[in-house]
């Protein structure tokens, strides 16, 4: 499974403004500094696609990337294929050196897209493999499940950590959610470095499209 090939749509300020097009959506948002630019570069397998920058925070805008699969085996259409799907990346939360107005207008807009985007098909929350839980991304992904917004936890940075180190953070993750949630959300483990995760990435993209 890969992708053919994927193109830069737009730069949203608003729900309202965004591509009118509905094609499923698969957003990626996360605290401002977990790499979220690399992975999403990883993901597509495209250099640069989105900006990554040594300063956290510099994704103001909902943008969106039009994206095709590559054809499986079993697939014999021919000529021109439309997208197939949406990849939206989100600006992060949370980043410290905005001021209040403007962090409070980011928060509006992406709580706007998220709970209103009749297209949103799943929303991958970005959490640093390296961090105990933090309070901001819990509260985040509590209000994903107060609004019934389906999410997936994507683990970064797991190339920084050594693998039992890894397993002890992510079990720590699912005890500290076990404590409020009935059913824990599905995580993968990633790394823009490795590429690990990337194939289990779009599986879930690609079940989320068939219904799965």
């Amino acid at each position: 499974m890969n992708i053919e090939s994927i193109e830069f749509i737009g730069s949203s300020p608003s729900l309202s403004a965004c591509p009118r097009r509905e094609l499923p959506e698969f957003a990626f948002i996360g605290r401002s500094n977990v790499g979220k630019s690399s992975l999403i570069n990883m993901i597509a397998g495209r250099k640069g696609l989105a900006k990554v920058s040594s300063t956290p925070g510099k994704t103001r805008l909902i943008n969106h990337f039009a994206v095709k699969m590559s054809p499986g085996a079993g697939d014999k259409k021919a000529g021109i294929r439309l997208a197939d799907w949406y990849l939206v990346d989100l600006p992060g939360y949370g980043f410290a050196r905005l001021s209040k107005v403007q962090r409070s207008q980011f928060e509006g807009m992406i709580r706007t897209y998220l709970e209103k985007r009749e297209n949103l098909a799943l929303t991958f929350v970005l959490i640093d493999a390296r961090l105990e839980p933090q309070k901001i991304d819990l509260a985040f992904m509590e209000w994903l499940g107060d609004k019934e917004i389906p999410f997936v936890i994507l683990f970064t940075k797991t190339d920084k950590l050594a693998r039992n180190q890894l397993a002890v953070n992510i079990l720590q993750y699912k005890k500290t959610l076990s404590a409020s949630w009935a059913e824990l959300p599905a995580m993968i483990s990633t790394s823009a470095v490795t590429k690990e995760g990337r194939l289990q990435t779009l599986e879930t993209i690609a079940r989320v499209m068939a219904g799965g």
